[in-house]
C-alpha cells in the first residue's frame, strides 16, 4: 500500500527558492525560516506533485542520483519535507526509520535525504545590541554597533 500511495503536493506559496549545484536554499517568509535541503530531499521535493507515486519517484531518484533508492528512502525525505512544513498542510506519510536506511545504505550514505534549517531572527532580534554586557566601557549607536565612551 505505501509503495503505491501518491506523494504530498509540495508548498510554493510564500516560498523563495534558490536551486544551486548539489543543494536547493528555499526560504519560508510565513515562518521566518531557512532550510537547505540536500540532493536528494531536492528531488523529492520535486517529485511531490500530489500525483507521482513513491515507486515512481523512486525510479526517478535512482535515475538522478545513479544509485540504488527504495520508496524507504523516498517517504523519508518525505516526513523530513513535512516537519519543516514545505509540503501542503494535509499530508501524512508513512513513518520511516532513519536509522534502518543508514544501514541499508551504508556504501551510498550521502544520497541520503538531509534538510538543514535555521530560524531567521526577527527585526528586534537582529537589531539588539548586547554592548554593556560584552564590552564595558562602550555604548550602542544606532541600536546595533558599539564605540567607546
Amino acid at each position: 500500500m505505501k509503495n503505491a500511495s501518491r506523494l504530498p503536493k509540495a508548498r510554493t506559496d510564500n516560498l523563495v527558492i534558490r536551486e544551486l549545484d548539489d543543494e536547493t536554499l528555499v526560504y519560508d517568509m510565513v515562518r521566518d525560516e531557512a532550510h537547505c535541503l540536500n540532493r536528494t530531499a531536492a528531488l523529492v521535493w520535486k517529485e511531490c506533485d500530489g500525483t507521482t507515486n513513491v515507486t515512481q519517484a523512486a525510479r526517478a531518484l535512482r535515475r538522478e542520483l545513479d544509485a540504488p533508492v527504495d520508496p524507504d528512502l523516498v517517504w523519508l525525505a518525505v516526513n523530513q519535507l513535512e516537519r519543516f512544513h514545505l509540503l501542503e498542510a494535509d499530508a501524512q506519510s508513512p513513518a520511516v526509520s532513519r536509522r534502518k536506511l543508514m544501514l541499508k545504505y551504508a556504501p551510498v550514505v550521502l544520497s541520503l535525504p538531509v534538510i538543514m534549517s535555521i530560524s531567521a531572527p526577527t527585526a528586534a532580534q537582529a537589531a539588539s545590541c548586547v554592548c554593556p554586557s560584552c564590552c564595558p566601557g562602550f555604548v550602542c549607536v544606532g541600536g546595533s554597533s558599539c564605540s567607546p565612551t
